[in-house]
């Protein structure tokens, strides 16, 4: 049996393969899921921890259906996907006296939709007896960094599964799309965390290949299909951290200013029903009454209104900068804007009208398919298992860690840029010396570098998860940077400064692992050969 979750910062999809029908479903689970119109059934991404212990947790809708989340309780948990491997500044959630970090909240979230799945007999997805699930395939955001898929691959670890991939979540969305193969495809997903644009090509390719990036292999292959394999070549990517919740708490904020609403979690989940509402209708309004404490909200807000508000947070502004980003990415492969054959809008946000009019200042209408906002990305996962074939690059760049003497700080040189394609076929040399007299190792930091041209900070302001725009700096994430990870060689005779002491390569293989070859010029002995050191995103 094909699972595939698509684990969002509002909402989370399930889907797997029917095999009696030969196409993908989405999954309701009793409990946890909601369905509201024409949307198919979603798992609000919530939890409420019961004890300090962590054994007893609600997740989903039931955290709604008990009204555990009308109320600023430490131990309610809503957007904690934004700060799983986030440098998180600020509040830190603490239960009786134990610190719980979102990386502990969103492993229980995903293992109690797991075990939801063993337990419901009326979905064949997760038999009782363990180990019946050939394959799960888990979406990543395209701007992840490598902290957010290390943990993925830990919480992956302990699931009775015996083969998990990982798909970036765009790609997943042109799969789940349908669209004819060879065409150029461009993929908006903006969920209520982050915004990811994906550029991505389907081809046919004949020969059989490992099919995406493998996180975990079972006992047994799985069983191909007969058919070609399908191949989804990703051309270009951008992303950052924008998305519903963002746009929620900015509502949150015009009513603060105009009627002195507080924010609370409550007066938050208003503001999302409010945007929910204008994203059908010119107007909309909330009334709320709370018995025990006799509070009231009468909240309105027409599309006018609204539209102000994403325009004085620079809202489309942030958008055109993703969108110019990927288009010169394009650019660079000889790929204009009218070689794009459709444009697939995904994520709840994609539903405001002023963002598909936004979209529309770029392609012609013809193009721009939003029919599967919510289920694309976990049905498009499934063909992972189904015979497509995953050609990627790496979207971040890699480098060293160096002391700028003309700055008097660190700085990084960079080795691997992004857009690399990989497997690499040749790889990246260094020559190091010794910089300090009777060197016994040579250590290194490498770091995995974001965007040069600026970046959002994911922090909390009282309980409230935003993100702040960051002026021009690079950031960057050191992958090595704890005791005992740092050194890659040791020297025997120790290394003088003065004369180059080793030659280093450096190559990406097709699992996206970094991989280092060291070589003594003094002895002319190899230290390290093709060892793993880290792996890349």
């Amino acid at each position: 049996m094909a699972i595939a979750i698509d684990f969002g910062t509002s909402n989370t999809v399930i889907a797997r393969w029917n095999a009696a029908t030969q196409q993908p479903e989405t999954v309701s689970l009793p409990g946890l899921s909601v369905k509201f119109e024409q949307n198919p059934p979603l798992i609000p991404s919530l939890l409420y921890v019961e004890n300090a212990t962590l054994s007893t947790v609600v997740v989903g809708q039931a955290v709604r259906d008990r009204g555990l989340d009308l109320n600023a309780d430490p131990r309610f948990f809503r957007n904690f996907k934004r700060g799983i491997g986030a440098d998180i500044q600020g509040f830190i959630p603490e239960l009786d006296g134990q610190i719980i970090t979102f990386e502990q909240v969103g492993k229980l979230f995903l293992q109690q939709i797991i075990e939801k799945l063993a337990e419901n007999n009326s979905s064949p997805a997760l038999p009782n007896s363990g180990g019946g699930v050939e394959s799960l395939v888990l979406t990543v955001p395209v701007d992840s960094f490598e902290a957010y898929r290390n943990w993925l691959s830990a919480v992956c670890d302990d699931l009775p599964v015996e083969q998990v991939r990982m798909l970036d979540e765009p790609t997943a969305a042109a799969l789940g799309y349908g669209m004819v193969e060879g065409g150029v495809l461009l993929v908006v997903d903006f969920g209520g965390g982050t915004l990811d644009l994906s550029l991505v090509r389907l081809d046919i390719k004949a020969d059989k290949k490992p099919l995406g990036f493998i996180l975990k292999w079972g006992k047994k292959p799985l069983n191909e299909s007969a058919q070609k394999a399908k191949t989804a070549r990703v051309l270009a990517k951008a992303g950052q951290n924008l998305g519903g919740s963002d746009i929620d708490n900015w509502v949150v904020d015009y009513f603060a200013k105009t009627q002195r609403l507080k924010a609370t979690p409550l007066t938050t989940r208003l503001a999302e029903r409010l945007k929910i509402q204008l994203s059908s209708q010119t107007q909309a309004s909330e009334v709320y009454f709370n018995d025990e404490t006799f509070e009231s909200y009468e909240l309105e807000l027409d599309r006018s209104h609204f539209e102000t508000i994403l325009k004085e947070h620079q809202f489309f502004d942030r958008l055109d900068e993703s969108m110019t980003q990927v288009l010169q990415q394009a650019r660079r492969q000889g790929i204009e804007v009218s070689d794009i054959d459709a444009v697939l809008l995904v994520g709840g946000t994609v539903q405001i009208p002023a963002v598909q009019t936004w979209v529309q200042q770029y392609f012609d209408i013809s193009k721009i398919k939003c029919d599967r906002p919510f289920e694309a990305i976990a049905s498009g996962a499934l063909q992972l298992s189904l015979g497509v074939e995953l050609q990627d690059f790496l979207y971040h760049s890699y480098g060293i860690r160096y002391w700028d003497r003309r700055n008097n700080r660190h700085n990084w040189h960079k080795l691997i840029n992004s857009g690399q394609a990989y497997p690499m076929s040749d790889p990246v040399e260094l020559l190091l010396g010794a910089s300090v007299e009777n060197q016994p190792s040579i250590e290194l930091i490498i770091g995995e570098i974001g965007a040069e041209t600026g970046g959002t900070e994911v922090y909390f302001e009282g309980d409230r998860f935003v993100t702040r725009r960051l002026g021009g700096d690079t950031s960057v994430q050191p992958l090595n940077d704890r005791e005992g990870a740092r050194s890659i060689a040791q020297l025997a005779p120790p290394g003088y400064p003065g004369s180059d002491r080793v030659k280093l390569q450096f190559q990406v293989d097709r699992d996206r692992f970094l991989r280092i070859t060291v070589q003594d010029l003094l002895t002319n002995q190899t230290l390290l050969e093709n060892q793993s050191v880290v792996q890349l995103s």
